[in-house]
């Protein structure tokens, strides 16, 4: 358990962290006053939700009416009278998955296997609107749960920080929309002092720091040895691995291996059964669409939960006691299923589960001794079983942490924002910039390309489509302080040309340990941002020069300044101004070609 140090802030402020899961979604917060160690809650009540997902949790679920305004959310729009008012095609069932990175490995999903949005809204709005709602329940908690609770409300005024996690595949532009959602939401004004007020986290680490709160799980971090963390929630499974460094003050924990996160949560196994149920009532007066979608959701609200053990058979109760049909077994109003066939819905995401796992053991920096379950999927007998089958033979320590796992995230996230005990963080790609490079005559790569050279007004002549790496995929940690950049430089025939600099952050995803050209493997890069920067001041100050045929340019230098260690990754432009570094904020504007120096 964490010793907290009493908060050292000078003025009241609440923390609070949302988990928008795929299925479901939870709220834990923390009242910081000043001089009092904080103390994590959990919101454990919402409208109309006795014993959906536990009581830390509601259904990740929106309905709209026909003019695109939600109708009820959460617990509210399972009730049959909602669910009758309202427009079905509005429901936001899985919308979080149309926010994934469409480049993330994923070829048993697809848009057109996830619920249709409404026509009038997407996913970004969906997620606004949601988190309006987790806003009220959170408001409405507190000042019911608390002595005085509307002027303990009162007295937070603007001083709430918001902690919003994503699955540990959501990259810049997930992230991006995450915080747009938010300004959307109201929750913050559209303004760098409103977006410093969000913390946006992983749900890998989040569920890391709720492993260090756990009685039973915070002895596995010890030096010398590593442990994985897996997070097995509706939509994602996410995994990472970390190392404990005692020798810093307080003791913090390392990233040992690029973050895994897999598209194989528990609403694939509820997908598959779908399938399997329609292949098998093939020929049954129950194989109707109907019968086989309440077969499905009985299947996922209880038959899921249920399964443990593929030597006995399951059941899913879907009608009256009239409803037979012997040759499909069906009895009484319920399908008998083989304990294998079940078992057999349930090894493909068990089956991604262990190649992630080993994946992090093949290039952790450290040996890793203890595994941790823990997310709404982690409850599961018969994953639990399954992996620890696994892993015994492997030697490691496998369990799921005291308390209920399914929010897990929830309360990690605030232990994030309070403890911040991860210092390092591994890079999972390359991160450079497209760029120009002067062309030689020696080098095959430039001959290749000699029909796209350019002239510059130097009279050099460059190659277009290079890619200079600034942050290398090197498979170690990487402090969150450590800046990593580069110098570039842009020519330019008018002196205000110069004025603003704008160059693209580019992720690149291939295998190679040095990729030079941006156009030999075009499907491995993509951007992540552009970075700005006003240099207008410094840009009357600099010099003509002359170039070819006595051209007249002017010459402006630069840097491209990453810092990858954060949760989010940190791109700025860098340049000298009256003798001092001056630094701009990202932007998405793009303006000139830029050359490697």
């Amino acid at each position: 358990m964490t010793e907290r140090k009493p908060y050292a802030g000078t003025t009241r402020k609440l923390v609070l962290a949302f988990d928008v899961g795929t299925t479901y979604s939870g709220i834990s917060y923390s009242i910081l006053d000043p001089g009092e160690s904080p103390v994590i809650n959990d919101v454990t009540r919402f409208p109309a939700t006795d014993r959906v997902g536990g009581n830390s949790k509601i259904p990740t679920i929106v309905y709209y009416d026909e003019e695109g305004s939600p109708r009820s959310f959460g617990g509210e729009a399972l009730q049959e009278a909602i669910i009758e008012r309202a427009v079905e095609e509005g429901a936001g069932a899985r919308w979080k998955l149309h926010l994934r990175p469409k480049d993330m490995p994923s070829i048993h999903v697809d848009d057109l296997d996830l619920p249709p949005l409404p026509p009038f809204k997407n996913a970004i709005d969906i997620l606004a609107d949601f988190l309006t709602y987790l806003f009220q329940c959170a408001r409405t908690y507190i000042e019911e749960s608390h002595a005085n609770g509307p002027d303990v409300w009162t007295s937070f005024g603007d001083n709430i920080d918001f902690v919003l996690s994503h699955p540990n595949g959501w990259e810049g532009a997930q992230q991006a929309q995450i915080r747009k959602a938010a300004v959307q939401a109201g929750l913050v004004p559209d303004s760098p002092e409103g977006q410093a007020r969000i913390r946006l986290v992983t749900e890998g680490e989040a569920s890391l720091h709720y492993c260090l709160e756990s009685r039973n799980a915070a002895n596995g971090f010890k030096d010398d040895v590593g442990a994985m963390v897996i997070d097995a929630g509706g939509g994602t499974i996410d995994i990472t691995s970390y190392y404990m460094i005692s020798s810093e003050s307080p003791p913090t924990l390392h990233e040992i291996a690029p973050a895994e996160c897999r598209l194989q949560g528990s609403v694939f196994v509820t997908q598959r059964a779908k399938k399997y149920l329609h292949e098998k009532l093939q020929g049954s007066r129950f194989g109707t669409v109907e019968d086989i979608d309440l077969m499905k959701d009985e299947f996922d609200r209880t038959t899921k939960l249920r399964f443990s053990n593929p030597n006995d058979p399951s059941f899913i109760r879907f009608g009256t006691v009239r409803d037979r049909d012997p040759e499909y077994n069906i009895r009484s109003g319920q399908l008998k299923l083989p304990g294998n066939e079940v078992a057999a819905l349930f090894a493909p995401s068990a089956e991604a589960i262990i190649a992630a796992m080993e994946e992090q053991r093949r290039v952790a920096t450290q040996p890793i001794s203890h595994v941790f379950l823990v997310g709404g999927f982690g409850a599961s007998d018969w994953l639990f079983s399954r992996l620890k089958e696994y892993l015994d033979p492997l030697g490691l320590q496998f369990c799921r942490p005291d308390g209920h796992t399914n929010k897990a995230v929830a309360r990690g996230a605030v232990a994030f924002y309070l403890d911040h005990r991860v210092s390092a963080r591994v890079a999972k790609f390359t991160y450079g910039t497209r760029c120009a490079v002067g062309f030689d005559r020696n080098d095959e790569e430039h001959l290749r390309r000699a029909g796209t050279a350019i002239p510059r007004p130097s009279g050099r002549t460059v190659i277009p489509n290079a890619f200079s790496a600034i942050l290398h995929k090197v498979g170690v940690a990487v402090s969150e302080t450590k800046e990593f950049r580069k110098d570039f430089i842009v020519e330019c025939a008018e002196r205000n040309t110069c004025d603003t600099i704008a160059t693209e952050i580019v992720c690149y995803r291939g295998n190679s340990q040095n990729p030079r050209w941006a156009d030999s493997e075009p499907a491995m890069f993509s951007n992540l941002c552009t970075v700005h920067a006003d240099t207008s001041r410094v840009s009357r100050t600099l010099s003509p020069r002359r170039g070819f045929a006595g051209m007249q340019f002017y010459r402006q230098q630069f840097s491209i300044v990453l810092k990858f260690g954060l949760t989010e990754l940190e791109a700025q432009i860098s340049w000298i101004e009256d003798g001092e570094e001056q630094r701009g904020p990202a932007a998405v504007v793009f303006d000139h070609v830029v050359e490697a120096v």
